[in-house]
């Protein structure tokens, strides 16, 4: 196999050098990372799922993955705030897009699950870029199977612990109950953050209560401020193993405009990440940023603030090579 670029000190194959190859030449990948196939071993793949056929709203995040993959060319290699270089400690590399029947839901689940599921039984640790959020599923399933249930921090406007929608089983507003149901979940280990949107109904609430989800919502990080909101993420989650879900709708559609169902009133960019950074050193074992839908996007701000919460995940996984336990 021969490397994309020269490996590194520490032997991992990383981005070629943006002084001697500019940032937008060359075939693109996340963050111009190796393809797996250019690399011996893969620590942390980050992977695209263009699946959208289970949207309630506006469809288009099928074309997630791809502009998530362009807009990541601005990233560069050494995380300041995190004092790391995420692609030099740990071998990353794009894995491609998992092919998903666009016409059967079902199909569709069982794909993701078992292409997910080959790279987590190889021991790599796993980033999606939806996609819509019906993939958290399959991709839980993936890491359970190999794991064991997990905790789970949930960023979102809405719940998506719907039973059904016009009778489906399996839409984006259901995955988590059905994970739930599947036993894939660590009872009062699970969180949703962000939460604003509308309900059908009170009985909502009383259905995502009996799961085992505490709610923190976008008010409630304006109200308490970010830092204390970490310290009841991480109280929360404690030393559970942990999967991150992280729908773009989280945000306002004010840094976020290229969604399916936006909501008025979420998070800024800078919140999520500082938050995103106040989990490290916490067992994540894999996670997902989904319903990025390009179509609605302005300068694509979607999909630039979504390849840097898949950059801020990625050196989650570089704090715990350095400091293993951490």
């Amino acid at each position: 196999m021969r490397p994309a670029t020269p490996p590194g000190p520490g032997g991992f194959v990383g981005q070629p050098n943006s002084e001697q190859v500019p940032r937008f030449a060359g075939l693109t990948t996340y963050a111009r990372l190796p393809r797996r196939d250019q690399v011996d071993r893969c620590d942390v793949g980050v992977i695209g799922v263009p699946f959208d056929s289970g949207v309630s709203f506006r469809p288009g995040a099928r074309f997630g993955p791809s502009a998530v993959r362009e807009a990541s060319r601005l990233l560069q290699g050494f995380h300041q705030f995190q004092d790391v270089t995420p692609f030099g400690v740990q071998q990353v590399a794009d894995l491609g897009d998992i092919t998903a029947n666009p016409f059967n839901i079902g199909e569709a689940i069982d794909a993701i699950e078992r292409g997910s599921r080959a790279h987590v039984e190889a021991g790599t640790r796993l980033i999606a870029i939806g996609g819509d959020h019906t993939i958290a599923l399959p991709l839980l399933r993936s890491v359970v199977a190999r794991h064991g249930p997990v905790a789970l921090l949930h960023f979102d406007a809405h719940l998506d612990t719907w039973d059904t929608y016009f009778g489906t089983p399996y839409t984006h507003g259901t995955p988590f109950l059905r994970a739930h149901e599947e036993g894939l979940l660590l009872r009062d280990h699970l969180c949703h953050i962000g939460i604003r949107a509308p309900l059908h109904d009170a009985s909502d609430l009383d259905r995502d209560e009996s799961i085992g989800f505490g709610i923190i919502s976008a008010f409630d990080v304006a109200d308490r401020g970010v830092h204390t909101v970490i310290e009841q993420l991480r109280e929360r989650v404690g030393d559970a193993p942990l999967y991150v879900s992280i729908d773009i709708d989280v945000l306002d559609p004010a840094h976020a405009p290229g969604t399916g169902t936006p909501e008025v009133g979420g998070l800024a960019s800078r919140e999520l990440i500082e938050i995103l950074r106040g989990i490290t050193g916490l067992n994540v074992l894999g996670g997902d940023v989904v319903e990025v839908a390009p179509a609605y996007d302005w300068a694509g701000i979607t999909a630039i603030a979504a390849a840097q919460l898949v950059y801020e995940m990625i050196t989650i996984f570089a704090k715990r090579a350095v400091r293993p336990g951490a």
